[in-house]
């Protein structure tokens, strides 16, 4: 039987700070369970930096066919529409990966992964605060298997993704009394295009998805519906006694010996 944890986000205003993964999410809760009604049921999906029609242009979406379920609003970060419908959920889901050691990573390069991987979140989650709080509304950081395990070759984004976990963790406790959670998916591989967008050559990253199945215990790279799962159960009412959690969403790597 198939569990259905996105019922419960019916009638909620989600945040993303990436727009891609509106469309896992909302498949995610527009999908019918075996008892659940959702024909005429909605969420209101809001993007950052990418329009409705760009949305639509992704062959994933219009794959779908779900435009109907979901409202779409560019919502620019200096405009404060959310006073018109509140806000119940932040996803902080922005984040690039660049490679490099301590002997080639420039500044530069440093100062673009933690702004995007850290800075980002932090000023958005400071601007949804006071939303959220009306709402008694919920935080969800996508992290990674990075932040809570060491790995060569990423130095910046590794750090960028430790400084994330402390900031889940932080923020949990300073925003309990308020009755906002705040918590953290920390995937390992995931097939998604931020291996490819770091640098890899198609070769590169052919053998690097095949290495992946020997450093996940499950032998295999996860997905992005998998990711978005484990989202979906902490962003709803289902996961109300959780705060200040980082959930592993890996394949068992974490718990895996260096090789």
């Amino acid at each position: 039987m198939t569990r259905n944890y996105f019922i419960k986000f019916i009638k909620r205003t989600v945040l993303l700070s990436h727009a891609r993964l509106v469309f896992y999410f909302t498949v995610l809760r527009t999908v019918p369970g075996p008892t659940s009604t959702l024909n005429n049921e909605w969420a209101k999906c809001s993007t950052h930096n990418r329009s409705k029609e760009d949305f639509m242009n992704d062959e994933s979406w219009r794959k779908s066919s779900l435009d109907h379920r979901c409202q779409f609003r560019h919502w620019p970060l200096n405009s404060n529409p959310i006073r018109e419908t509140g806000l119940d959920i932040l996803v902080n889901n922005a984040g690039i990966l660049e490679r490099g050691s301590i002997e080639n990573t420039s500044l530069e390069s440093y100062d673009r992964v933690m702004n995007i991987n850290v800075r980002a979140v932090y000023q958005l989650s400071m601007l949804a605060v006071p939303h959220l709080t009306k709402t008694k509304g919920n935080i969800v950081n996508v992290s990674s298997v990075n932040g809570i395990r060491s790995f060569t070759g990423v130095l910046a984004y590794n750090m960028s993704k430790a400084a994330l976990d402390q900031f889940t963790q932080c923020v949990a406790l300073e925003l309990a009394p308020k009755g906002i959670r705040v918590n953290s998916v920390n995937p390992g591989v995931i097939l998604t295009d931020i291996h490819k967008r770091s640098g890899l050559t198609p070769e590169e990253y052919k053998q690097f998805l095949e290495k992946s199945k020997a450093t996940h215990a499950l032998g295999r790279t996860g997905s992005a519906e998998e990711v978005a799962q484990a989202i979906a159960f902490l962003a709803s009412s289902n996961s109300s006694f959780c705060t200040g959690v980082l959930l592993p969403v890996d394949g068992g790597r974490h718990a895996m010996c260096p090789r």
